[in-house]
């Protein structure tokens, strides 16, 4: 009998697929200390994780009937990938499933941030009528800057041109022509930051990007830059952007993700006005929870059965 770890919450539709499953059992068990979870490791073949667990190289060394990790989501920074694949475990996770509620929720905060939308809600409940102070922009006839042009960053592309946006784009690993079929120009990172009006980023947390926004790099853009990141914290130097939105140089930060999560008290970007703060919901939608359940479920059980291996981010010898 396969036995599989669920130690992070996971949509109902995944766990209903693992009780139905004739040759495993599963345990939901979240919220686990480190030693804790060290502790149980021995007992399972699989272990399915959202952003919550940290899956280290203490964890998998424990992993001993360990085969797979699967990563309900896309990024896989909680991962000891290098370790595992030492270990010969699989780790794996699921692109695409959330791609449409990230892309939504990044149009959501930029047009949110950009006609003031919560301060205007509590100003209104506070039982004033302040129209003129909350006069905003429009996104029409402004440039988007993507940093990341994968599933999120090209849905991202596609709505963003619905509201008559200039998109401009850069990614090492993408065509230039592949971009330009959208109407998409690609082009250098610093050409980016120049442009753009509003910044979205859209990439995986790498050596290279991380802390790619920082003092050095915010200097490069244009005065009154508004920026989204509904990607990963870390791809963020927060005390920088904090000072540059306290210069005026960045005009509004909307932020789903944080360097920790949930941000400490002190957490220099927290209180700030013209900063808009969403609790990591970028995946949160009735639909995205379903299919990345049901996906990573789906791609464990057929990786633990030796059906088929899907989505594997590592590879093994």
């Amino acid at each position: 009998m396969l036995r599989i770890l669920v130690s992070d919450k996971l949509g109902q539709a995944g766990l209903e697929m693992l009780a139905k499953a004739a040759d495993a059992e599963y345990d939901m068990k979240t919220g686990l200390s480190k030693e804790e979870l060290v502790g149980i490791m021995p007992s399972y073949d699989g272990l399915i994780v959202r952003s919550g667990t940290q899956v280290d190289a203490d964890v998998l060394a424990r992993g001993t009937k360990l085969k797979v990790v699967g990563r309900a989501g896309i990024g896989v920074d909680n991962i000891d990938v290098a370790a595992a694949t030492k270990q010969n475990i699989v780790v794996m996770n699921t692109p695409g499933s959330n791609s449409v509620a990230t892309a939504e929720q990044t149009m959501a905060l930029m047009l949110a941030v950009s006609r003031h939308t919560v301060p205007a809600h509590n100003s209104l409940v506070a039982g004033e009528w302040n129209r003129a102070q909350f006069a905003g922009v429009e996104l029409n006839d402004k440039v988007l800057g993507i940093v990341g042009f994968g599933r999120i960053g090209r849905l991202v592309a596609e709505r963003a041109k619905a509201f008559g946006m200039t998109v401009l784009a850069h990614d090492p690993y993408v065509k230039a022509e592949d971009a330009a079929k959208m109407g998409v120009s690609l082009v250098d990172l610093d050409r980016v930051f120049s442009q753009a009006d509003y910044l979205t980023l859209h990439t995986a947390v790498t050596p290279e990007t991380t802390t790619m926004i920082n003092y050095p790099s915010i200097k490069k853009m244009k005065k009154g830059v508004i920026i989204i990141n509904v990607a990963r914290g870390k791809l963020i130097d927060e005390a920088a952007l904090a000072e540059a939105l306290q210069e005026g140089h960045v005009k509004a930060a909307a932020l789903d993700v944080y360097v920790s999560e949930p941000p400490a008290a002190d957490n220099p970007l927290i209180g700030l006005p013209h900063v808009l703060h969403t609790p990591h919901l970028g995946a949160s939608t009735v639909e995205a929870q379903r299919n990345v359940a049901t996906q990573i479920v789906s791609q464990v059980l057929d990786c633990l059965r030796g059906v088929e291996t899907r989505n594997a981010v590592n590879k093994l010898s």
